[in-house]
């Protein structure tokens, strides 16, 4: 069977602040964009309706998905334009001190096809003094997501899971031609690994990786990298934001996956094994195999 024709892909960087009306009023200005650059599918950032390190502005502003205003207005947007509307992520009441960083994947009747929420949560300390606690707020989704599209399977990620590799292998093991990483990279970490790394899942892979991001001083005082990106399978980039909101659109060729897997086989060739190791503890995703 020939693959599908080649088709535009737009990815929507923004900068999103405490108020979800507005920040939607911009990624609505941006999706008619993308449209309008010829894009048939559209990715939003991870945290399209806000972007709140304090606890008590997050959950002032937040609804559960059946009320979500912003929800409903980007499904009218794949709607009236007719597109494949990936909405990067929102923040989704689940209970009154819990939400999900949840994806949306919106066909163009504006139906939710896919959700996906994020897995591996971002608790870290930086050395620039930042320390985030993604897991205080948010509770982490326990399955991985592949969402079919009239172009190839889309893998669902978000940003922290990019560090993550096996994710991306089992997304491909299922089918997936195209990696999705919408992103609110800090910027210090995005400086030092943000393209290596989606560079890497590509080729490891042999998919597209496509990654809209948040990008520049957000109103709650948190910096991101933005640098928007479209990878191909071989880990060339085709096109890549820089620190501004906008729209950045490229065009994606299937075929180019099946000429990558061709060229380096890697998706066949993996074979489970044991780690053999003294004194250790079962690692993970690994079985470990003790010396007599």
């Amino acid at each position: 069977m020939a693959p599908p024709a080649p088709f535009k892909i737009g990815l929507v960087q923004t900068r999103a602040g405490l108020e979800p009306a507005a920040n939607i009023e911009t990624v609505v200005r941006l999706i008619g964009e993308a449209k309008a650059a010829g894009a048939v599918y559209v990715q939003t950032p991870e945290m399209t309706n806000i972007l709140a390190l304090k606890r008590e502005d997050l959950f002032a502003r937040i609804s559960g998905e059946a009320d979500d205003p912003s929800l409903a207005a980007l499904r009218e947007q794949a709607r009236r334009h007719a597109i494949h509307l990936h909405v990067g992520s929102l923040a989704i009441r689940l209970s009154d001190d819990k939400a999900a960083n949840r994806s949306f994947v919106i066909d163009p009747a504006g139906e939710i096809v896919a959700r996906y929420d994020k897995i591996h949560m971002f608790d870290v300390d930086l050395d620039n003094g930042e320390s985030y606690r993604e897991s205080k707020n948010y509770t982490p989704g326990d399955t991985a997501v592949v969402a079919d599209l009239p172009w190839g399977r889309l893998g669902l990620s978000i940003c922290y899971d990019l560090r993550f590799p096996s994710l991306y292998r089992a997304l491909a093991d299922a089918g997936a031609t195209l990696l999705a990483v919408p992103s609110a990279f800090t910027k210090p970490t995005g400086e030092a690994h943000w393209h290596v790394l989606m560079r890497a899942r590509a080729i490891e892979n042999g998919c597209f990786v496509l990654a809209a991001a948040q990008g520049g001083k957000h109103e709650n005082g948190r910096e991101t990298y933005g640098h928007s990106l479209v990878v191909d399978p071989w880990g060339r980039v085709l096109a890549e934001g820089g620190i501004e909101p906008g729209v950045i659109v490229a065009e994606i060729d299937p075929a180019s996956v099946t000429a990558a897997r061709s060229r380096i086989p890697s998706l066949q060739h993996g074979r489970r094994f044991e780690i053999e190791a003294p004194r250790a503890e079962p690692t993970y995703l690994h079985a470990v195999k003790r010396p007599a």
